[in-house]
């Protein structure tokens, strides 16, 4: 499976705008799935009533793009949904199916707690013989939520995870693959946003054994998930066999 993200500088604020912008940068690129930044549409933005999508538009430029190119387009966009706002990343595959993920682990740093609904389930989609599971930034910090009981074989996580802090981003990236056996794609937008926070470039894709498998060309970020040779490096190394046995309370 081939994934292409988008180093997106994202324009505070302004869907129309970003919208354009994704279809300007991917407009001659293919791949089985397309993956965008944590609120691609707006920016990562506290003045939730401003920005919510209350007509699904952020959701419908994905299904235009899922269409138009034949491939999923995945990002987070923030949603207003019977009077409460969630941070929502949703999985949109060619035929319009969709699924979605509301982001449990909400940012207190910045208030984001204040202001969002945090979610309440885990979700793992089925696509394209990979069985992936959805996070958005925050989540990165927390490894039992995201712990592997065999039922995955790829994370995504998307972000706004700015530059004074992109060390534990880009280590805890490669922690999660590692320990979870898994393929990780992270990520993250470039630029500066609205609150003057500046994004470096730090988007990354590491194998189960933690090494890269990124490549970059201009904004973009390639990688290859092949399932069958993880499935074989798993069979190598059991180290999920031996995973401490225990449930989450949501």
């Amino acid at each position: 499976m081939k994934i292409t993200g988008l180093n997106l500088d994202i324009i505070w604020k302004n869907k129309s705008a970003n919208f354009e912008e994704i279809e300007k940068e991917l407009q001659n690129q293919e791949a089985d799935l397309f993956l965008l930044p944590e609120m691609f549409s707006t920016g990562f933005c506290m003045d939730a009533g401003e920005v919510s999508d209350r007509n699904q538009e952020s959701l419908e430029f994905l299904k235009k793009m899922a269409k138009e190119k034949n491939a999923a387009f995945c990002g987070s966009a923030p949603v207003e949904e019977e009077g409460n706002f969630y941070n929502r990343m949703y999985f949109v595959q060619p035929d319009s199916q969709v699924d979605f993920y509301d982001k449990r682990h909400l940012f207190s740093f910045s208030g984001e707690d204040k202001v969002y609904t945090p979610g309440r389930e885990r979700v793992i989609v089925n696509y394209k013989g990979f069985r992936i599971l959805l996070q958005v930034c925050y989540d990165l910090r927390f490894p039992v939520f995201a712990r592997n009981n065999d039922d995955y074989d790829a994370i995504l996580y998307v972000a706004n995870w700015p530059e004074k802090r992109v060390g534990a981003w880009e280590h805890l990236l490669k922690a999660r693959a590692i320990e979870n056996l898994s393929f990780v794609f992270g990520l993250n937008r470039i630029g500066t946003d609205g609150n003057n926070l500046f994004y470096q470039e730090s988007s990354h894709c590491f194998s189960a054994d933690g090494s890269e498998i990124s490549e970059k060309k201009g904004n973009l970020v390639i990688a290859d998930l092949d399932v069958e040779q993880l499935k074989d490096f798993r069979k190598h190394f059991q180290f999920l066999n031996d995973r401490d046995a225990f449930t989450i309370q949501l």
